[in-house]
Formats: structure tokens, C-alpha cells, sequence
């Protein structure tokens, strides 16, 4: 029988263009929360702690200041709305896998036909700070503290059902994006997939990523099973 095609796609500097985090911090981040960023992405801390004291520098009463600049400032990457309606039409699963935070992914995807959950953090805004909930943390297979883990999300769909693809664009796609079966990648995780051989396609655009997803579906047509 052949694999029915499974996409699980990042949120921030994937479906939007920039990492919405970052440009949070930017604006409401407590002084030094580059230091935090830059320790982050030098694999220093973990990215579940980081997000945390980034989010802990945030005064809890500022939640819908928060979350009404991020949807004022979030530019979706070319393609989207189109994307969704090719995989819609053609039975392809779709699931956001995003490290961001429910209070601001969840109103920017609103807008969007997304059918699934939307695996993303939690929070808590009942003390003084923003506090991160972690509802899915890593399994017993990953000590990586991801905060959301993403290669524990995909963990939980069966092998032998589908063919997995990853579309990602940064250090937090790569562990899932090496147990997929394909990777459709920009900016940092391209490069790692160029340096361990994984197989993938780059995109700049979700246009980009609907013709790799027919040519991709033509190869599981043709050969009755996963491409080769």
C-alpha cells in the first residue's frame, strides 16, 4: 500500500517570515535578552529554557499587547493560503509543529484553513511574568529540552503510514527534520541538510514548496509506495 504524505511545518521564519519571537523580544524583551537569543542558538542552554526566561522578562498584563503587535506585524511567507488548498485537495496531512507560543501563533493562524491541532507552548499569565507551558515536551527517546519537540510529535504517527516531510527553516527543525523522510528547508536547516545528506529541497516561497510536493506525489504514484 502506499504512504500517504504527512507535512509537519515550523511557524516562525517559515510560515511567516521572520521569527516571531525574536521580533517580540525586540519590542517587549527585558534588557539582555540578546544573551539569551545568542546562547540559545549556541546550543548553550536548551531551547525550552531559553524561551522560558525570554517569555519570564515579560509582564503578564502585557498578553494582549503582545499578541495584538504580533498579528499586526506578522508577514506570511508568499504561498500559504495556496499550499493549504493544494494539500486539502490532493489528502495530504498538514500539522503545525511551532515553537512559538499559543497567545500569538494561534489568533496569526486563524485567518488560515488548518483543519488539525496546532502543536505549539502554552502559557500561564497569572503571576506578574509570562510563564511557558510545555504541553509537548520531549518523550522518553529525546533529552534535547526542545520545549516543544518536534521529533517527539512526529514520533507519534506511524512509520509504516506515512511519509513524513519536514518543512523548517532553523536549528529547532533539525532534530525532526533527521528522522523524516524528506525536508523541505531555507536559511540554517538547508545548510545542515547539505552537510549530513539529507534528503531535501530548498524553498523560498510555498509555491516553491507545492511543486516539490507534486513532484514528490508523482513519485508515490509511479512507484506505488515512498520515494526513492
Amino acid at each position: 500500500m502506499s504512504k500517504r504524505i504527512a507535512i509537519f511545518c515550523d511557524f516562525d521564519g517559515t510560515i511567516t517570515e521572520r521569527d516571531m519571537i525574536i521580533t517580540i523580544m525586540e519590542k517587549f524583551g527585558a534588557p539582555g535578552w540578546e544573551t539569551i537569543r545568542d546562547q540559545i542558538l549556541g546550543q548553550e542552554i536548551t531551547i525550552q529554557s531559553g524561551v522560558g526566561q525570554l517569555f519570564n522578562g515579560v509582564r503578564a498584563d502585557l498578553r494582549d499587547d503582545v499578541a495584538a503587535y504580533a498579528q499586526e506585524v506578522a508577514a506570511i511567507r508568499d504561498g500559504f493560503p495556496e499550499f493549504l488548498e493544494y494539500c486539502k485537495k490532493e489528502g495530504i496531512d498538514f500539522w503545525v509543529t511551532s515553537g512559538g507560543i499559543d497567545f500569538f501563533v494561534i489568533p496569526i493562524l486563524r485567518a488560515f484553513d488548518i483543519e488539525n491541532p496546532i502543536y505549539c507552548n502554552a502559557s500561564d499569565f497569572s503571576g506578574e511574568q509570562i510563564h511557558i507551558l510545555w504541553p509537548h515536551a520531549c518523550d522518553q527517546h529525546c533529552d534535547n529540552g526542545c520545549g516543544m519537540c518536534k521529533p517527539s510529535v512526529l514520533r507519534r504517527f506511524p512509520d509504516e503510514d506515512l511519509f513524513k516531510i519536514v518543512i523548517g527553516d532553523s536549528i529547532t527543525d533539525l532534530a525532526a527534520a533527521k528522522q523524516a523522510d524528506f525536508v523541505i528547508a531555507r536559511a540554517f536547516l538547508l545548510r545542515k541538510c547539505e552537510e549530513l545528506g539529507l534528503r531535501h529541497a530548498a524553498f523560498a516561497t510555498f509555491y516553491d514548496c507545492i511543486e516539490v510536493l507534486k513532484q514528490l506525489d508523482a513519485e508515490l504514484t509511479q512507484k506505488g509506495g515512498s520515494p526513492q
